[in-house]
């Protein structure tokens, strides 16, 4: 590997050293387990493993809002998976997902547990199993499920694209930060086009595809993601900040958006997520404090 303006590929590419800058040492081109570790199982029938990631942050975030509407079979565990620690690798979490990224559910309500895995799966997994957040009138459901995959497919530009070379890259380089930076701001631009004619992302309603949405494209707006917002110019998409604040001012974002949580502010940690009662007593400032 090279970080000289002057690199010239090889034939064929071959791993010989970590890259990949804060995040090389989980870096590899192979899939499977790197170590045996089975997944622990709680008390309720949905199983979550994640870490309070953006990706992570949405299938909290709807677990949150379907309690929040009186679905008790929502209730959920989370278990905390440190990806920089490996956690992802190990044989339990592989099987849950094998593609090794977070978030992974096993739902163990019915005979046979069901995996699933990809945020975007598990949204519309969840909002099907529930009846919640997901629109069945057809082409209300169908503008749903096109902005959700819409972020789905946008925001690798916006994290492993301009946040990893705006943020995280060992060196500086002006061509990618450009080329994702330009990006980025034309996907804001989508948004803000959107959020001045409706209410919502899919419309009038508040949906899943704002919960997916959200926590990338409004974490940049709040500057949670990357330091970026006065580099992106943020305050201009202003449909998207009335989003942003709407959105967040709503008490089921702001308890999904502390479950499996690691960084920040300690009281909106809650590493691991068993019961309701966690956010009273179980936030890392008490635990700390106890």
């Amino acid at each position: 590997m090279s970080d000289r303006a002057d690199y010239v590929p090889p034939k064929v590419w071959t791993w010989d050293k970590e890259s990949g800058g804060r995040f090389a040492s989980i870096n590899r081109p192979i899939a499977g387990p790197t170590h045996e570790k089975p997944l622990p199982v709680g008390k309720h029938p949905l199983q979550l493993y994640s870490l309070g990631t953006p990706n992570g942050q949405k299938v909290t975030i709807l677990l949150e809002e379907l309690l929040a509407l009186g679905h008790a079979g929502a209730e959920y565990d989370a278990w905390l998976i440190r990806i920089g620690d490996g956690d992802q690798f190990g044989s339990g979490f592989v099987e849950a997902n094998p593609n090794s990224k977070i978030p992974a559910l096993v739902d163990r309500s019915g005979t046979t547990p069901v995996r699933v895995f990809e945020s975007g799966a598990i949204l519309t997994y969840l909002a099907e199993k529930f009846g919640a957040f997901l629109p069945t009138e057809p082409a209300a459901r169908a503008e749903t499920l096109s902005w959700l995959f819409w972020q789905m497919g946008s925001a690798p530009f916006l994290g492993g694209g301009f946040g990893h070379f705006y943020a995280y890259a060992p060196t500086k380089f002006e061509y990618p930060i450009n080329r994702y930076a330009m990006e980025s701001k034309r996907q804001l631009d989508v948004l803000d086009r959107r959020l001045s004619e409706h209410e919502f992302v899919a419309g009038d309603a508040y949906t899943i595809a704002d919960m997916a949405i959200w926590p990338w494209y409004g974490g940049v707006l709040k500057g949670w993601l990357y330091e970026a917002a006065e580099f992106l110019d943020v305050q201009s998409y202003r449909n998207v900040v009335r989003w942003a604040d709407q959105i967040f001012s709503r008490p089921a974002v702001q308890r999904g958006r502390k479950v499996n949580r690691i960084t920040g502010d300690p009281a909106d940690q809650i590493h691991e997520r068993h019961d309701a009662s966690d956010f009273d007593t179980k936030t890392q400032d008490k635990i700390a404090g106890a």
